[in-house]
């Protein structure tokens, strides 16, 4: 029988909304939406080591932005887990935090998943995907769709996710302006357009131009919104469209945004040229990335 592991590094990768349509509020204060998600080869990083006990150590160009969080979902995540299987004692985890926090591309959410993948790899336990999903789910909305990262189709608050088909090629730039926007606060201002149809999920996209002519068709119900709470955005999306990106909007919530690039040099050019215009804004290039890139590994 193969040892497990003492050490594992598990990578959370920044979870983009190509698009969010929000169709409804519901009885229970949710809202129902609609979103096309992809993952980033960017992210926050994991690395988890048995222990008796649970801890947490945060490092990383954003720790700063979670110190003061009595309770990190990373550590809620781990309970969870603790709580279904007994032969989870504990672990000491660092969290190394490369994402900016309150940012629109599911940074908390992607590092409780990654607890949520880790933990369980760590003992050498196998948790059934839709048990995975419904503790998930508990936690948090976008926590479902990061247990995967991989491309897929979510729906309801976030607990519904349909894999699909990886994305084609292409290369991504990230831009936040070093702004925070708090969901809440973006759902507050928001309109709801009445009575629109839902949309069918989409087949398999042959190319970038294909993606892109079908993201024209579709938009981020909460950009506006967001966009009166910081306008800064406006200025980031301008940025992007002017490096020559094929398609750019906001993720999420915001503030952050992505541009699509044709090839990586483009993107990394765009990067290095916005980043130099805005030293204060967070902007870096990659690639979508698969469900691959985020299994857990054993720590060199």
């Amino acid at each position: 029988m193969a040892t497990q592991p003492e050490q594992l590094r598990v990578a959370a990768p920044a979870k983009i909304n190509l698009f969010l349509h929000v169709t409804r509020k519901r009885p229970d204060g949710y809202h129902d939406l609609q979103s096309l998600v992809a993952f980033a080869d960017i992210g926050d990083v994991l690395t988890l080591e048995r222990a008796p006990a649970l801890s947490l150590v945060i490092d990383g160009p954003f720790a700063q932005g979670l110190e003061a969080e009595a309770d990190n979902l990373v550590l809620r995540a781990a309970r969870a887990i603790a709580q279904r299987r007994p032969t989870v004692e504990g672990a000491r985890i660092r969290l190394t935090k490369n994402l900016p926090v309150a940012s629109g591309i599911g940074g908390g959410s992607a590092d409780a998943a990654a607890a949520l993948r880790g933990l369980p790899a760590l003992y050498g336990e196998r948790f059934p995907a839709e048990e995975l999903l419904a503790v998930a789910a508990a936690l948090g909305s976008d926590i479902p769709v990061c247990v995967a990262s991989q491309t897929a189709w979510m729906e309801g608050r976030g607990e519904r996710v349909t894999p699909l088909p990886c994305l084609p090629p292409a290369h991504i730039v990230l831009v936040n302006p070093g702004l925070s926007v708090a969901t809440a606060d973006v759902f507050r201002r928001l309109t709801i357009r009445a009575d629109e149809a839902a949309l069918s999920r989409p087949a398999a996209f042959a190319s970038l131009d294909a993606l892109v002519g079908y993201l024209k068709t579709t938009r981020n119900d909460l950009e506006a919104p967001a966009l009166a709470i910081a306008p800064a955005i406006g200025s980031v999306l301008e940025a992007l469209a002017q490096q020559g990106a094929a398609f750019v909007r906001m993720s999420g919530s915001g503030a952050t945004c992505f541009g699509l690039f044709e090839t990586a040099a483009k993107a990394q050019a765009a990067a290095a040229i916005i980043a130099q215009a805005e030293p204060h804004w967070w902007a870096h290039a990659g690639m979508f990335t698969d469900e691959d890139a985020a299994r857990p590994r054993e720590a060199t």
